[in-house]
């Protein structure tokens, strides 16, 4: 048995097997009920291979065939002990362990100051609009997910991440009111600017041209 770590589309998969066996199209089908792809990135071809390699490793094994009309044979799979015991470790580390992580945003808010007042609030404004249709989506998943029946244990991931987006819209609304306001003051004010600002249009013909 291969004692590779667990991918977040393995734990997903084993996840899943905790309620039963399961062959992959049934997985992709929980999955995309569940909006599994707003945590992880999922797509077939990944799904398939992720499946077989999870068999090679001895965390899942073969326990029936199903065959529907004229459809290819579908194998159905179930968890090992060894599965088990794995996703059991992995989970509790993905649960109980701060992992440093190193969100995009943060390498742009550090660079600001260099990009100058008229770029970075008209970037602000774009992530706001981007943001304010997010959450309202968001919303929307979560009122089909709460009325359709589906245990709110299976999408506490999804609240996170729309209480996340909540946040993250609230507070870049507040820092571009303060960057607006002045009460944050830029730096680079009163030198020469380091880029100039590019319309969409201006951005099109280049790319045409």
């Amino acid at each position: 048995m291969a004692s590779a770590k667990l991918t977040p589309l393995g734990i997903a998969v084993l996840e899943l097997l905790h309620e039963k066996p399961m062959h992959p199209y049934e997985m992709a089908q929980l999955m995309r009920e569940r909006y599994v792809d707003t945590r992880v990135n999922v797509k077939a071809g990944s799904l398939y291979h992720t499946v077989e390699r999870l068999h090679r490793s001895g965390f899942i094994e073969v326990v029936d065939t199903l065959r529907d009309g004229r459809r290819p044979e579908r194998t159905v799979y179930g968890m090992t002990q060894a599965g088990l015991d794995e996703f059991n470790q992995r989970g509790r580390e993905l649960v109980g362990d701060i992992v440093k992580e190193y969100p995009a945003f943060l390498s742009g808010l550090a660079v600001i100051d260099e990009l100058g007042k008229e770029v970075s609030l008209l970037e602000l404004e774009h992530r706001v609009t981007r943001l304010r249709a997010g959450v309202a989506a968001d919303q929307a998943v979560l009122d089909h997910l709460a009325g359709d029946g589906t245990p709110e244990i299976y999408w506490l991931d999804w609240r996170y991440q729309c209480d996340h987006r909540k946040f993250e819209l609230a507070w870049t609304e507040r820092l571009l009111e303060e960057l607006k306001s002045g009460r944050i003051p830029f730096q680079d004010s009163d030198r020469e600017p380091h880029l100039t600002l590019i319309t969409k249009e201006d951005d099109d013909e280049r790319k045409t041209s």
